[in-house]
């Protein structure tokens, strides 16, 4: 198992007479499972992005209200009960994150076909995002050093839930799972990290099938870390859940049903946000460029954009500048207010953001056959920028309702 902090790097934008970049290999979309304030699964997204909100939610677990900060907005994940696919033996020694991504994993699995079921536990690994891991066991564990006797009386059963990659290590070890194992720090952008290093991990032969998303918890130390800096937009909640999605080369599953989504490429890069807000927009601009022109999709055939910093005050306008600099503002694609709906959730707004547009594709009360293809952007606080570009393959399962 490894831990791996991913920081975007300065990147020169392309000038006019550079050559183009390769065209990239894809990798399919076989398997999801989520969660989020909106409840399991896909079609509740749906549900909530039609309404344009999820259901009225409160404080995680044992948590009391009079823990969080007074006024702010906190949702949670309705009826998770972790225990009816966990069982409850040495539940309580897991964290928050560590029984949602279990959870996500064993049920993400378990829908797979039986031929795919089949494969080698070694050749099944799982690459997740975050930022901290839990921040509620970090905070915890924290405290405890200053309110013990003697900073060194903390509970030793905590510490393993404050690394950041106690989520995928315990959940490969429940699975028996044995295969590439790594945890991606990256901040609002860790969703992106997550689906970037496990489509390289898989096209570089690292691995047959991966379990990749990302997840964030509630808890009253994020809440009020949210609470003193401000950071949310106006009328956005904050949320928690997250996302795992089975991610297979196209080779491997041949025989199998047609993959939810194809994803084509995941770029990132980096702006100094001191150098001006502009310049950030610019340089996720480039980015969504090089993603569109890698996975050969005209902007005008992208019908979907999935931004992801509509939930942090500021940044939505940054990017969507950025949007309408590639896109055609009068016909450019259509935008999932996804934060707005699901809350802010941090490290697993990525994976969210795509889990929307795969509830969007098969939600048939709406009119997408025709949408063929997505974006999926992230703006983070450091300047670092992010796009993946999602495809809805031809012969896609038909449209659920």
């Amino acid at each position: 198992m490894s831990a791996v902090s991913t920081t975007s790097r300065p990147t020169v934008s392309r000038t006019a007479a550079a050559p183009a970049p390769p065209p990239v290999t894809p990798v399919d979309v076989v398997g999801c499972t989520v969660f989020s304030t909106a409840g399991q699964g896909l079609d509740p997204i749906a549900d909530a992005l039609l309404r344009g909100t999820a259901a009225e939610g409160g404080p995680a677990g044992e948590a009391a209200a009079g823990d969080y900060p007074p006024g702010l907005d906190v949702r949670s994940v309705p009826g998770f009960s972790p225990a009816d696919t966990l069982g409850r033996k040495g539940l309580g020694r897991l964290t928050r994150t560590d029984q949602l991504v279990s959870v996500a994993c064993s049920l993400a699995l378990g829908e797979l076909p039986e031929q795919a079921a089949q494969t080698e536990p070694a050749d099944t690994g799982i690459v997740l995002g975050t930022s901290v891991g839990s921040t509620g066991r970090v905070g915890e564990f924290i405290r405890d050093t200053f309110v013990q006797e003697l900073p060194y009386f903390v509970n030793p059963s905590h510490f393993p839930g404050i690394l950041m990659n106690s989520a995928a290590g315990r959940a490969a070890i429940r699975l028996g799972l044995t295969g590439v194992n790594s945890t991606v720090s990256g901040g609002p952008l860790a969703g992106l990290h997550a689906l970037r290093f496990a489509r390289t991990a898989l096209l570089a032969g690292h691995a047959r099938r991966l379990l990749t998303g990302a997840f964030e918890e509630l808890s009253a130390q994020r809440a009020w870390a949210w609470h003193r800096s401000g950071g949310t937009a106006a009328g956005v909640p904050l949320g928690e859940g997250g996302a795992v999605f089975v991610l297979q080369a196209p080779d491997e599953h041949a025989e199998g049903p047609r993959p939810l989504a194809r994803l084509l490429a995941c770029d990132v890069g980096f702006a100094d946000p001191a150098d001006g807000l502009p310049g950030v927009s610019r340089r996720l601009a480039d980015c969504v460029r090089t993603a569109l022109v890698r996975s050969e999709i005209a902007p005008e055939d992208v019908a979907v954009a999935a931004p992801g910093a509509s939930g942090r005050r500021g940044w939505a306008r940054v990017e969507e500048a950025a949007l309408r600099e590639v896109f055609s503002p009068a016909q450019g694609p259509r935008r999932l207010a996804v934060q707005q709906v699901l809350g802010e959730t941090d490290s697993a707004n990525g994976a969210l953001q795509l889990a929307a547009v795969l509830a969007r594709w098969q939600d048939g009360r709406q009119d997408t056959g025709r949408e063929r293809a997505a974006v999926i952007t992230s703006v983070g606080p450091d300047g670092s920028v992010g796009c993946a570009v999602v495809a809805r393959p031809s012969g896609a399962p038909s449209p659920r309702r």
